[in-house]
């Protein structure tokens, strides 16, 4: 690592330090959740009976690890007001020199890996699409070219909280909300591909998995999702700049036709066998 790497990446973790102190000081109240890591916000919404909690004082409220109904209820406020900053965004919870300290940062990191950070923003961009049907699509394709709607879901093996922040510092929170993150830290990546197949059902849905780990791998290849695998190295076509929403549409198309001709091919096989018999 040459001497300008060392200085981005001090100057990226100071930051780092510095947003987190920022996120315990100013959301101490919040970040008692550390202790209780779930697999995204809304798993205990259930517990949550829509009281305002405008005037809440969560440090009173005796939130313990005794993971009862009640404890639970408590956590759900705690996740409802995360989500609550999350989606007011970071420009709205911090101060301007903050803000200029993170816009040049980012900047500077973006020019060094080669717009590595703009270019995979762009691509989830592209990815979201807009609404153009009433039935959305969980895939990775190019909006231009299709006519329904694209969600972008994040699977971090990380906690759920300190991802949640690292979204909002890579500036992705427009385009991956915070209902939409899952950690697999302690389930695992399948379950959470589970629970999205679940959200997101029906026949007309399609799942594209972009990732640089065998975990996802193996999970996606469980599900019969395209699976595309983040390259690091130069000059590679899954990396970013590089990657598109139209080289995921590719993998897609692939993946999914194959599929409709197994299936269609395994009905002519059992209707074939209903005739002999």
């Amino acid at each position: 690592m040459d001497q300008k790497t060392n200085v981005i990446f001090g100057t990226w973790m100071r930051l780092l330090y510095c947003l987190n102190r920022y996120w315990m000081e100013h959301m101490l109240r919040l970040l008692m959740v550390e202790n209780f890591n779930q697999p995204y916000l809304d798993f205990l919404s259930h517990y949550d009976d829509g009281v305002d909690l405008s005037s809440y004082d969560y440090s009173q409220d005796g939130l313990s690890p005794t993971f009862d109904d009640l404890n639970k209820r408590k956590l759900a406020y705690r996740h409802r007001a995360i989500a609550e900053k999350y989606r007011k965004g970071l420009y709205n919870l911090l101060n301007q020199h903050v803000l200029k300290l993170l816009d040049n940062l980012y900047d500077l990191t973006d020019t060094y890996t080669e717009k590595w950070f703009s270019s995979a923003r762009s691509c989830l961009e592209e990815c979201a699409g807009q609404k153009r049907d009433k039935h959305p699509y969980i895939n990775l394709s190019n909006a231009r070219d299709t006519t329904f709607q694209h969600v972008n879901v994040l699977v971090t093996s990380g906690p759920l909280v300190p991802s949640l922040v690292k979204c909002l510092l890579y500036r992705l929170d427009k385009m991956i909300d915070c209902d939409k993150v899952y950690s697999s830290l302690e389930v695992g990546k399948l379950q959470c591909f589970s629970w999205i197949k679940e959200r997101f059902s029906g026949p007309d849905f399609q799942f594209c998995v972009v990732g640089d780990g065998w975990e996802e791998c193996e999970a996606a290849e469980t599900m019969n999702w395209p699976f595309v695998k983040i390259d690091l190295l130069p000059n590679s076509n899954h990396r970013f700049p590089g990657l598109t929403s139209r080289d995921l549409q590719r993998y897609i198309t692939v993946v999914y036709e194959k599929l409709d001709k197994e299936d269609k091919e395994a009905v002519s096989h059992l209707e074939a066998y209903e005739n002999i018999a």
